[in-house]
């Protein structure tokens, strides 16, 4: 196939194009190879350690395997049994949904709203309201304090408290109750999520451009809120979207605090999860199939929600 010519462009052949962009490519690589050894280690890792594992997950999801014999291939039956007679997994992923929705937003706009104010403060009473704000995030099984809290006997601090007041007459069994386990489970989540979002705001609103500020009010902004959604907010994507993955990931992912203050399993499986479904199936049974297929629903759950998300970001400011 010939080049042609379109007006004063030349159209090579699609061969001769390809051909000429892979050249190019070599040469850009070629060109900053010291870069890309210095990317090689982490790249290599990260396949190693989360591409592969995504990857082998999504095959063996696809098998009957229970770590004694040889994966053995089974088509869809897995996501079958999941979804039509797995009446358990459809409570976890109710619970993880009401997580999602009520743990991820608030949290999120929380953490946005504290890193604004706080943002305001001096810079030593800043220091420490920071400092307050992370400490949950960065202090392990602290989560462990809502036991006392929530305890099921009059000496729990929630309990003592309500019978002082006179609200009720006999302790609750905030724990043991299923009416009660999904809401504190959330309430907990909630104080444990206010951390490495909040960080990332503080870090944006530390580094903004003045100057665009300044300009905007020349330009006709006209008070704070409309400083915030013009300028503040655009200028802060790069946060604003890794503010969302986290809380996003941690809203989808709880397993720990349900385990540590509910049990596994929880009463009637009121504070059930789905990474609670995949831990039971994948280290109490050893049904790697199975626990598969549960951890390629969240994943595709998790990434489907990213997305969304990255669309809803771009429209800040528009």
């Amino acid at each position: 196939m010939r080049a042609g010519s379109v007006g004063n462009r030349v159209i090579l052949p699609v061969k001769t194009a390809k051909h000429f962009q892979w050249s190019a490519l070599r040469k850009e690589i070629y060109r900053n190879r010291q870069y890309y050894i210095l990317m090689a280690p982490y790249m290599i890792i990260f396949f190693v350690f989360t591409v592969l594992p995504v990857l082998a997950s999504l095959g063996i999801s696809f098998t009957y395997f229970n770590m004694l014999e040889p994966p053995r291939f089974i088509g869809w039956q897995n996501y079958s049994r999941l979804f039509l007679n797995d009446d358990i997994f459809l409570i976890a992923l109710r619970n993880t949904f009401y997580f999602a929705i009520i743990t991820g937003p608030v949290s999120y706009f929380a953490c946005f709203v504290f890193a604004w104010i706080i943002n305001e403060l001096p810079p030593k009473i800043r220091a420490i309201m920071t400092l307050i704000f992370y400490a949950p995030s960065i202090s392990g099984n602290v989560y462990y304090i809502w036991q006392i809290i929530f305890s099921g006997d009059k000496y729990g601090f929630a309990n003592s408290l309500l019978i002082r007041l006179g609200i009720i007459l006999e302790p609750i069994l905030w724990l043991k109750d299923e009416k009660y386990i999904l809401t504190v489970l959330i309430i907990v989540q909630l104080w444990m999520s206010l951390g490495t979002s909040f960080l990332a705001f503080i870090a944006g609103l530390q580094t903004l451009d003045r100057s665009l500020i300044e300009a905007g009010a020349v330009d006709g902004i006209k008070n704070r809120w409309q400083e915030l959604w013009y300028i503040v907010l655009p200028s802060m994507r790069p946060q604003l979207l890794f503010g969302a993955v986290m809380q996003i990931t941690n809203s989808l992912a709880v397993a720990d605090i349900s385990v540590a203050l509910a049990g596994l399993p929880s009463v009637n499986y009121a504070g059930h999860t789905i990474v609670t479904h995949l831990m039971d199936y994948g280290t109490i049974r050893f049904e790697m199939g199975y626990a598969s297929a549960i951890a390629t629903v969240l994943f595709a759950i998790m990434l489907g929600t990213n997305l969304v998300t990255q669309k809803l970001l771009r429209k800040i400011g528009g």
